[in-house]
C-alpha cells in the first residue's frame, strides 16, 4: 500500500514562494511517474505538473509554465513543487498523485494525498 502525504501550504501573499512536498510510504515510488493537482472551490481537479519515475520528464500546466518547477528526490521518497510567482488565481488545495495511465487525466493516477491549502491573497 503506497501513502503520499502533501506539506508545505500556506498563506502568501502575490508575488511570494512556496515549497510543497509530496512525502512518500510504501513501496514504489521511484517507478512511477507523480504528479500534482490542485482544486479551487467549485472548480474541478485540474492538473498542474507531472514528473517521470527518473526525474528527467516534466510536463506543467500553460497556466503555471515558467513560475513552478516540479522536482523529485527517490532516495527520500519525496516530490516537490517550487511555486514562485504565485497569483491570487493559484489559491487551491493542491494535491499529490501516482500516475498509472499514460495521460494526465486525474482518473489516471491514484493514491490520491489528503492535500495542503495554498492561498494566495492580493
Amino acid at each position: 500500500q503506497v501513502q503520499l502525504v502533501e506539506s508545505g501550504g500556506g498563506l502568501v501573499q502575490a508575488g511570494g514562494s512556496l515549497r510543497l512536498s509530496c512525502a512518500a510510504s510504501g513501496r514504489g515510488f521511484s517507478s512511477y511517474a507523480m504528479g500534482w493537482f490542485r482544486q479551487a472551490p467549485g472548480k474541478d481537479r485540474e492538473f498542474v505538473a507531472s514528473i517521470t519515475w527518473s526525474g528527467t520528464g516534466k510536463d506543467y500546466a500553460d497556466s503555471v509554465k515558467g513560475r513552478f518547477t516540479i522536482s523529485r528526490d527517490n532516495a527520500k521518497k519525496t516530490m516537490y513543487l517550487q511555486m514562485n510567482s504565485l497569483k491570487p488565481e493559484d489559491t487551491a488545495v493542491y494535491y499529490c498523485a501516482r500516475r498509472i495511465g499514460s495521460t494526465d487525466n486525474p482518473s489516471d493516477y491514484t493514491y490520491w494525498g489528503p492535500g495542503t491549502q495554498v492561498t494566495v491573497s492580493s
